[in-house]
């Protein structure tokens, strides 16, 4: 398998999107904007689109398109702060109907564009994969460089802002870092399923973790699993690598609130147990020193 420079290309492509991705879901979800991957992956789409009509790169349309879709998201945010909801659902639909539009435009792009919705291992360019080199290196020393003021940011903008953090820059900061991790992994899961990449190994992580550290720790170490063991699957079964890592990172999922469920419940049946034998031995106890007590 590995002795094909395209594989050799698809799991460094992988390994670099594994540990930046899963980072940025734990973020994402904590600040209530899970769908905000999904979002940018179709302005990224429409932005692809631009570029083939337009005879450009259509990775760097791509990629540009989703940053200026992620600065568009947050700063609609800001006008819609009781409806969080609604700059996603405006953004989405927009970059969803420019991208079908332009595709109709251009009759030859059914192949190139099946690779970008669905994901294709051969995608992967040497292009494409220094771009995820870059945007792994630039996320890594976002979080690393801000990871007090954008953990403050994370579960209280408000005392965020009075402890003199900036609010707005960091937001933005982390909006453009969001469309560039969705742009640069698009070309390994495809846009129908980048956010499964995001959410499903961050979801694990906080179900299961008791600190944010350990759901760092937690989601990055799924992801890569999901990623190394999808793409291994779809070499030789010949299936879509962007479905089975989705699939394989679902099970994941599956798996772990199925035996935190049981481990719960097992705890819960021994706690029981214990509390009977403990009044248990109280009552004995007492029924041995009454007794002496009445004497």
């Amino acid at each position: 398998m590995f002795e094909y420079e395209f594989m050799q290309r698809a799991f460094w492509a992988g390994g670099l999107i594994g540990v930046i991705a899963p980072i940025l879901g734990v973020y994402l979800m904590l600040r209530r904007q899970v769908l905000m991957a999904d979002t940018l992956s179709h302005v990224s789409l429409a932005g692809v689109a631009l570029g083939s009509v337009m005879n450009l790169d259509p990775v760097i349309c791509g990629f540009a398109i989703a940053i200026i879709g992620a600065l568009l998201v947050e700063q609609l945010r800001r006008n819609y702060l009781t409806y969080s909801e609604v700059p996603v659902a405006i953004i989405m639909t927009s970059g969803l109907a420019l991208a079908v539009v332009l595709m109709s435009l251009k009759t030859n792009l059914s192949k190139t564009f099946s690779s970008y919705l669905f994901g294709s291992i051969v995608a992967v360019s040497d292009m494409q994969l220094w771009i995820m080199a870059a945007v792994c290196v630039i996320g890594l020393i976002f979080f690393i460089v801000l990871r007090r003021p954008l953990y403050n940011l994370t579960f209280d903008e408000e005392t965020a802002s009075i402890g003199g953090i900036q609010v707005k820059g960091l937001s933005f900061a982390f909006a453009v870092l969001t469309g560039m991790t969705v742009a640069s992994a698009m070309p390994i899961v495809g846009v129908l399923l980048v956010s499964a990449l995001i959410v499903l190994p961050a979801a694990l992580a906080l179900r299961l973790s008791r600190s944010f550290a350990a759901a760092i720790l937690i989601a990055v170490v799924t992801g890569l699993i999901g990623i190394f063991s999808g793409l291994t699957t779809s070499y030789h079964l010949n299936t879509p690598p962007g479905g089975t890592i989705a699939l394989i990172l679902l099970v994941f999922l599956l798996i772990g609130i199925s035996a935190q469920k049981l481990i719960g419940r097992y705890n819960r049946k021994r706690h029981r147990k214990e509390r009977k034998q403990q009044l248990a031995t109280l009552f004995i106890h007492s029924r041995e020193n009454t007794p002496h007590e009445i004497q």
